[in-house]
């Protein structure tokens, strides 16, 4: 919804807001805010106030710290809070003091995949199923592993935390404008699901970013801990962020669309998937930014392993959807919820346009269960791998041009950067489990 600076200082006003939250990201997705009070709304909307970027992972260096924060009016939400003063918050893209976008701002790089998409003639729309995890804490208030539930999917289980707490996380999503279109408990004990309603690609992320925001404020007043780490726990599945994704154009009509076409979909649509399996080890860095992201990517787990696409079953990392029309969309399942929104968006969104581009062939559907196949099977079908763990993700992504263009310089540096420290510091702690393995054995 388009909404001005002064249609925004007009909504402040009449609903008596007495602090203003200015929120970004940095490049690993976690939420970031300054806070004005009222007296300062008219500087925050004019895009005045500065703050010190060099104390934000991943932007800039120390002499080159000065940044403003640009609000996006559209996206002014009243937060709900019991008592007191009232609380907005507006979501912001970063710019230099000169005026000019900042590169190694993330919302910037998926507003880049989004105006190039247009330029094409498309709108890219993006629907989220975000999966997460409600912990027990400990009466000093840190998190525990420890759930209360035993629930499995769609579990209608006695009233508990759990149900309350995502009860709630639903009443504040729709307070804070959200279509919520389901909210159910997931497969392993203490994970749930909420979905809400496809929108633009910008839209989306932005909503994706409130949401995370949302779900651990609400779990904190249940005395429970959310987290969005892909995994956990050992033995049971993982959090996903499966992410449904179409194209429209300019008349409003879905452009995956195709009665005629094999299974239904457009050339345009399996070109797109063609795009997502030609680039999906290149963004799996981006899209599964962490080491414990690969714990998830593994047999077993209805996670994907695979570089295929199907129409009919989950497991590969693409999957068609049992719709046509107006709801055509391709699922990409590999992305977990600690991404990046905004990155991990760009990055696919640019791996489509690619094979549109390109005219890439996906091959055709994989409606077998690739779990069960054989790795002789899986050559002679061009079934690729996805990469096993960060370190094999990371030169991935260094070494796909798209992906990098994608994020721009500045962001794909710093992601490397970051994500080969984590990797080397992984590698040279000793696990629990080296010790039980090995410590009695040698």
């Amino acid at each position: 919804m388009a909404r001005s600076a002064s249609e925004a200082r007009a909504i402040l006003k009449d609903e008596k807001v007495r602090f203003l939250r200015l929120v970004f990201s940095d490049i690993h997705g976690i939420v970031k805010n300054v806070e004005v009070p009222n007296t300062q709304f008219d500087k925050a909307l004019a895009g005045d106030v500065m703050f010190d970027g060099s104390a934000v992972e991943g932007f800039v260096r120390i002499q080159e710290s000065d940044m403003l924060l640009h609000p996006d009016p559209a996206s002014l939400r009243l937060v709900p809070t019991d008592a007191g003063d009232r609380v907005a918050m507006v979501i912001c893209d970063v710019v230099l003091p000169d005026g000019s976008p900042f590169a190694g701002d993330p919302r910037g790089a998926l507003r880049r995949a989004v105006e190039t998409a247009a330029a094409r003639g498309f709108t890219s729309i993006m629907g989220p199923e975000a999966e997460f995890f409600l912990f027990l804490r400990r009466p000093d208030g840190t998190p525990t592993t420890h759930t209360h539930d035993q629930g499995a999917y769609f579990d209608l289980a006695p009233i508990d935390k759990g149900e309350e707490a995502r009860r709630d996380i639903v009443n504040v999503l729709e307070k804070m404008g959200f279509e919520v279109e389901a909210a159910h408990h997931e497969d392993a004990p203490g994970q749930h699901e909420i979905d809400f309603r496809s929108a633009a690609a910008l839209e989306t992320a932005d909503n994706i970013l409130v949401f995370k925001h949302v779900v651990k404020r609400v779990a904190l007043k249940h005395d429970l801990y959310a987290t969005f780490m892909p995994k956990p726990l050992f033995g049971v599945n993982g959090s996903g962020l499966h992410l449904h994704q179409s194209l429209f154009d300019a008349r409003g009509k879905n452009a995956f669309d195709d009665p005629s076409g094999p299974c239904g979909l457009s050339p345009l649509c399996l070109h797109y998937i063609g795009g997502i399996l030609a680039h999906a080890r290149g963004f799996c860095a981006v899209t599964n930014p962490t080491v414990n992201s690969y714990k998830r990517l593994v047999p077993g787990y209805e996670a994907p392993t695979n570089v295929a696409w199907s129409e009919r079953n989950g497991s590969p990392l693409a999957r068609v959807p049992d719709r046509r029309g107006a709801g055509a969309r391709v699922e990409v399942r590999m992305p977990d919820p600690s991404c990046n929104p905004y990155l991990a968006f760009a990055v696919m969104l640019a791996a489509g346009l690619d094979g549109i581009e390109r005219s890439l062939d996906p091959g055709p559907p994989v409606n077998d269960d690739i779990s069960r196949m054989s790795q002789r099977e899986k050559r002679r079908r061009k079934i690729d791998d996805l990469p096993a763990d960060l370190y094999e993700a990371v030169r991935a992504l260094e070494g796909d041009a798209v992906v990098k263009a994608a994020l721009g310089e500045p962001i794909a540096q710093n992601l490397v950067e970051a994500k080969l420290a984590d990797w080397r510091e992984y590698v040279s702690v000793v696990h629990p489990w080296e010790v039980e393995r090995y410590l009695l054995k040698y």
